[in-house]
This record gives structure tokens, C-alpha cells and sequence, in this order.
């Protein structure tokens, strides 16, 4: 009999990826050109040139023991050094090597700092709408996750219900901007006002209260937007990077933790999260990505289709009867349920062979949400189905 504790996992087993089978399963049945699959945040925009031309290099012209072999838990010492000078070149910061740790992902890396955080009991704060998988990240190492209620109307953190939820037990706090699933970018002044509560909790508590800015989507921002950097606001600010989406480099599982010398233990966390990183099986990231995306710190992948994507697909749902706020960041969109049942409409959408993932399994029933990352020519195929789903709810 498996754990109880993984009874409650499977049974719980993500929504999106259960999408994603299914539209493997309908197009093995209608083909893959006549469904439309929106349920997975899987990049189709092909990684830079410069990917490919990084990675040749470090096989053709580096020692394999220094692309294949072990290093310190924390990552090569020059990779890290790149890392934290391209951050320093672009936010005015003094990193070095030490303040880097490099990781399986930015999954990976919200598991190596709640393993080295929490102790059973302590609580973890995320802002509904939010990914999902922050809960069994947390569970994992038996802290508790609280959830604060959306704001539907502009998608900006709750400030005022999140402030009711902290407690003497609060060890840590999830943002994620931009977000994932409504692409909405936290403002200055929402990030100001944040860390303004947290600095007056832990003098109220005598605590050290951690926020953990989850960054897969930095580069992803359209039309000007900046992405403040969390650290300048608020000291004791840990960032989880991954190049998954900003270079299309999902399945290499690369990316990084950003540990600040300013916070509090500074030295202390540094050193269990590079132990974290052993223990939890990862021993260290992937070695030969590592040097490849230490070659390619500057590059992008193609914004401009992501950018066409979110436009033409904005327009044609609002055509259908469809509703949301434009996204600024990501790649999704969080779309009004015409139904109080977002679930039911989903359902209905699978009857088009439309594939979207239902706004509860990301704390925020009453909306879809859909992943734009896909086929310019695949959007365009599915509108007509848009907007034949939505007669029914005319």
C-alpha cells in the first residue's frame, strides 16, 4: 500500500497534465489538427539559435569532465558567477557565486528552500489565483499552506486578506509575477505595500517571514511592462528562476535560487540549501545545461509570437461573448466561466474539442485557464469553435 500521504497526491493528481492526456487521447481519434489543445504551459516557440550553437560548443570544445561530471551541490562556481553578474548588469545588484544556487528547475528549487525553511506545522502563504503545485511543494516537507482569497477584479494580490493570514506560524510567502495563470504583472506599489505588512509582522512577532518570488516568466512581458525586482522592496526576499519558459527549455530542467546576503541567516540558509540539494536526491542541477545557459544569460526566446498569439486569441474569445483581463506577462489567459461551473463548461469545450484547464485547480473557481503558448495557425483553427461553444450560453 502506498503512503497516505501519496493516496492524498494522486488522488489530488494535477488537473492540467490530465487535460493534456486527454487531448492525446482525442487526437488519436479526430487528429491532432482538429483539437485545441490550450491545458499545458509548453512552450512551442523553439529555443535561440544561440541554445544550440552554446550547447555544440561545450561538447565539441570543453573538458568532458567539466560538462559531465560532479561539482559542488550548488552548481558550477563560474556558472554561478555568470548568473550573478548578468543580475548585477541588470538590476543594480552584488551577487556573486555565493548567493547562487543552481537548480533542477524552478520547481526543483521551491523544494530545496521549503526544505531548508520549514519545519512541521510552519505556514506558507500563496495568493489565489496560483500554481497549483505549491501546495504539494509545501506538503511536502509538512509545512501548511494558506491561501488568500483572489481579487477578481484586477487580479493584484488581496493585500487586506492576506494580512488576516499571517500568524506567529508564517515562515514563508509565494508570489509569482509574472502570473501564472492570469499573465497579470504585480505593480510597484502592490509589492511596496506587501512588504510593508511583512516588515511590521516580524517586528509584531519577533520572526523572520520569507517571500519567495517565483520568476519562471520574467522575460515573458509585452508591451513595455517591467517586472520589478522583489528584492529591492523587501530584504528578506529568496527568487526562484528557471530558463524553462524564457529559452524554451522545459524538459532540460535548468534554473536557479536567488539567496541575498541581506536576509536574515543568510549564511546558514545558503549552506542547508546547498545540502537540501544532496539530500533530496538532486545531488546537482544538470551539469552540461548548466554551462550552456551560462553562454546564453542575454538571449530571449521569440516574445513577438507569444505577443501575436495573446493578441489574436484575446480578441477572438471578447468576439465569442468571452471575457478577461489582457495579460501583461506568461503566456495564458484566465477567462470568465460564462457558468457559475467552470468544470461544466470545460466539459462542454471538450465537446469542440476544446482543451481548457478549470480555474479551481488553481484556487479560483468561476474561470478557465487557457495557454497560449501554442501554434499561431492552431489558434486561428479554433475560433470557430469559440464561438460555436458560446452559443449555447447566448
Amino acid at each position: 500500500m502506498i503512503s497516505e500521504k501519496m493516496q492524498g497526491y494522486v488522488k489530488n493528481s494535477s488537473a492540467i497534465r490530465a487535460m493534456f492526456e486527454e487531448g492525446k487521447r482525442l487526437a488519436s481519434i479526430y487528429g491532432a489538427e482538429n483539437v485545441y489543445d490550450f491545458s499545458l504551459g509548453n512552450p512551442n516557440v523553439p529555443a535561440p539559435e544561440a541554445v544550440k550553437e552554446a550547447a555544440l560548443h561545450v561538447l565539441n570544445e570543453e573538458d568532458s569532465l567539466m560538462v559531465h561530471g560532479y561539482m559542488s551541490n550548488s552548481g558550477y562556481e563560474d556558472v554561478r558567477k555568470a548568473v550573478a553578474d548578468s543580475l548585477n548588469n541588470r538590476f543594480g545588484t552584488h551577487y556573486d557565486e555565493s548567493n547562487l544556487v543552481m537548480t533542477v528547475g524552478a520547481a526543483g528549487g521551491m523544494n530545496v528552500i521549503f526544505k531548508t525553511l520549514l519545519n512541521p506545522g510552519n505556514e506558507v502563504i500563496a495568493f489565489a489565483p496560483y500554481f497549483g503545485e505549491y501546495r504539494a511543494y509545501v506538503t511536502n516537507y509538512d509545512g501548511v499552506l494558506k491561501v488568500v482569497s483572489p481579487n477578481t477584479e484586477t487580479f493584484q494580490p488581496n493585500l487586506e486578506a492576506f494580512e488576516e493570514l499571517l500568524t506567529e506560524k508564517t515562515k514563508a510567502v509565494i508570489v509569482n509575477t509574472p502570473n501564472n495563470p492570469t499573465g497579470v504583472v504585480y505593480s510597484a506599489e502592490t509589492l511596496r505595500n506587501l512588504a510593508e505588512i511583512l516588515e511590521k509582522k516580524q517586528k509584531e512577532y519577533g520572526t523572520s517571514i520569507y517571500l519567495i518570488s517565483d520568476e519562471p516568466y520574467r522575460e515573458l512581458v509585452y508591451g513595455g511592462v517591467e517586472v520589478p525586482w522583489i528584492p529591492d522592496f523587501y530584504w528578506n526576499t529568496i527568487v526562484g528562476y528557471s530558463f524553462s519558459k524564457s529559452l524554451s527549455l522545459p524538459g532540460e530542467r535548468i534554473g536557479y535560487l536567488v539567496l541575498p546576503t541581506e536576509m536574515d541567516d543568510s549564511e546558514a540558509i545558503k549552506n542547508a540549501a546547498n545540502v537540501a540539494t544532496r539530500i533530496l536526491g538532486y545531488v546537482n542541477a544538470p551539469s552540461f545545461f548548466q554551462r550552456v545557459v551560462a553562454r546564453c544569460l542575454e538571449e530571449k526566446a521569440d516574445i513577438a509570437y507569444y505577443d501575436r498569439n495573446r493578441e489574436t486569441l484575446y480578441e477572438g474569445l471578447k468576439k465569442a461573448g468571452l471575457s478577461c483581463i489582457k495579460p501583461e506577462g506568461a503566456f495564458y489567459l484566465f477567462v470568465k466561466s460564462p457558468v457559475e461551473d467552470e468544470k461544466e463548461f470545460c466539459e462542454e469545450a471538450k465537446k469542440q474539442n476544446l482543451l481548457l484547464v478549470p480555474g479551481s485547480s488553481f484556487a479560483c473557481p468561476g474561470y478557465v485557464r487557457l495557454a497560449y503558448c501554442v501554434s499561431y495557425e492552431m489558434i486561428l483553427r479554433s475560433l470557430p469553435h469559440f464561438e460555436e461553444l458560446m452559443k449555447k450560453y447566448r
